[in-house]
């Protein structure tokens, strides 16, 4: 049986979400699809990961109380896995 790293599969998750927050957001503004991810794409995808995590815990609890889209969906699924990677990371460190 062959070793796998489960870090590996997560960071591999994450880069999975990462092309879908990149493609959510081409189909939200009509310009990319999955079969053609550009730098740009990947790009804007990288500033709206920045942005929702700038953006702070406190916001983020307000909008609980509303219903998110999609988007914010992938986005606060992205977060949740980037966590998990620091975790991991830690754990291995400590």
């Amino acid at each position: 049986m062959a070793y796998t790293d489960e870090l590996d599969a997560v960071i591999a998750c994450e880069q999975r979400l990462r092309r879908q927050i990149a493609i959510r957001l081409g189909e939200e503004t009509g310009i990319a699809s999955d079969l053609n991810l550009t730098e740009e794409a990947l790009a804007a995808a990288d500033a709206a990961i920045a942005a929702w995590c700038a953006q702070g815990e406190e916001q983020q609890d307000l909008a609980a109380f509303r219903p998110i889209g999609p988007l914010q969906e992938l986005l606060a699924e992205h977060r949740g896995i980037v966590e998990r990677i620091e975790d991991m990371r830690d754990r291995r460190l400590g």
